[in-house]
């Protein structure tokens, strides 16, 4: 899961290693598959959801969901356990290998679909997919984010984008107007890195991997390309390079020093916004009580990242959560109905309400745009294309493994150039592809 929308920065969860599974009733599969001999209309659901920094919010939401699904559906109950994000890898993939104990319906990081449909764990829900009416208004983007292959294998829960905030109070002291261009981006951040040396131009990090892709996006670029059945890396292409190269232009003592912002994430580079110590950060609307809770409240504004061309905004990341089916369970019916009701519109308005989740549904955003201004420019960045990562099981790892980190890093720190550091992240990229066989 990357850049999942929280309602502070991104969330760093509690720990709970070793955690083990609560009991349930015995269930029937056909071995390796794991796929579920029996479909039970009654009985006890599982689900595992992802626990917030503040998951009261959350639970409220769920509880009422859970309470008028119980009500349909009578002899059933629904019991819901909260994991923590740092070590949900591990639960799931155990939960993959012994379907005794694997839950019904988890949340997960829109990341992490391809990898666990090859693993086996996700139902292929297509059919009852394209047959909920709520479906029919799903963001493409983050309907993509649950299709591998063509086929359905979840429901976006909740979507995640970034935008470009930036220090009004500063804009004005310097007589700035925020930037129409990436071009006119790096060069406003070396103006007011000039005249207010104690600033950060633009918080950037050499480890904010969904803060460099628009950049790389803008110019045309793309992480991969598919070629028949497997990915081909795509970063060292020329458009790609180009925008590697003005991401990395950011790096040095003319905006954010390298000895510095090299090593920052995303969660660092909104801090140094937030505590007022850049005049621009790249962040999510999941930022947005992050920024609300620093130094910089009431003196900041918020603008989709722009492209290459004046008018033009650069294609963000679409983090986010989806809800998936358990292949090994017992209760599909059901399981898929309770699917519906957690990620269904009316639930996604409430989480909205209550945790800043951007919901996935276009008329249902549209609401929560006119209810919260905030949204808008991160709702302009979603209708104005935004991109996912390949849809590959061989992303997680490309992804765990900081192959993009590391070349950004080894250009900002002058260890190699864009040609020779690119050339390398794509070795590396389509050696993982070639492994994870797709």
């Amino acid at each position: 899961m990357k850049l999942s929308a929280r309602i502070a920065a991104p969330v760093t969860a509690l720990v709970l290693a070793g955690l083990t599974a609560t009991a349930c009733a015995p269930q029937t599969s056909d071995g390796a598959s794991g796929k579920a001999a029996t479909d039970e209309k009654s009985g006890t659901l599982r689900v595992w959801l992802f626990q917030e920094v503040n998951n009261a919010p959350k639970k409220q939401v769920v509880d009422a969901a859970v309470a008028a699904f119980e009500q349909r559906h009578a002899g059933t109950e629904v019991e819901v356990e909260y994991i923590p994000v740092d070590t949900r890898a591990q639960r799931i993939k155990a939960a993959f290998n012994d379907p005794k104990s694997a839950p019904d319906l988890i949340e997960y990081g829109n990341t992490d679909t391809a990898g666990y449909v090859k693993d086996g764990g996700l139902a292929d829900i297509s059919a009852e997919f394209g047959a909920w009416a709520d479906a029919k208004d799903t963001d493409p983007t983050a309907k993509s984010s649950v299709t591998v292959d063509g086929k359905i294998y979840g429901a976006p829960l909740f979507v995640g984008v970034r935008a470009l905030y930036y220090r009004t109070d500063v804009f004005k002291k310097l007589g700035l107007t925020a930037p129409k261009t990436q071009d006119e981006l790096v060069s406003t951040a070396k103006k007011i890195r000039k005249a207010e040396p104690d600033l950060y131009g633009i918080a950037v990090g050499g480890a904010y991997t969904y803060g460099a892709l628009p950049f790389l996006w803008a110019n045309g670029g793309e992480l991969a390309t598919r070629e028949g059945g497997s990915y081909k890396a795509a970063v060292n292409s020329d458009a790609a390079r180009k925008g590697i190269a003005s991401y990395t232009s950011l790096f040095g003592d003319d905006n954010c020093p390298a000895a510095k912002c090299a090593q920052m994430g995303g969660n660092a580079t909104v801090t140094a916004f937030a505590s007022g110590k850049a005049a621009m950060a790249i962040g999510g609307d999941f930022s947005h009580a992050a920024v609300e809770a620093g130094t910089v409240k009431g003196k900041y504004a918020v603008v989709p990242l722009p492209g290459v061309t004046a008018g033009s905004i650069a294609p963000a990341f679409a983090g986010g959560n989806n809800l998936g089916v358990m292949k090994s369970s017992s209760h599909r019916t059901l399981a898929v109905d309770l699917m519906k009701s957690l990620a269904g519109k009316e639930t996604q308005g409430k989480l909205f309400d209550a945790m800043g989740f951007l919901p996935t549904y276009t008329d249902v955003r549209a609401r929560a745009a006119r209810k919260e201004p905030f949204v808008k420019p991160f709702i302009d960045s979603l209708g104005a294309g935004a991109t996912f990562v390949p849809a590959s099981p061989g992303w997680g790892k490309i992804d765990s493994s900081l192959v993009l980190p590391t070349m950004f890093q080894e250009i900002v720190s002058g260890r190699k150039d864009v040609r020779t550091a690119s050339d390398d992240a794509a070795r590396k990229m389509d050696e993982t592809f070639a492994a994870a066989g797709r």
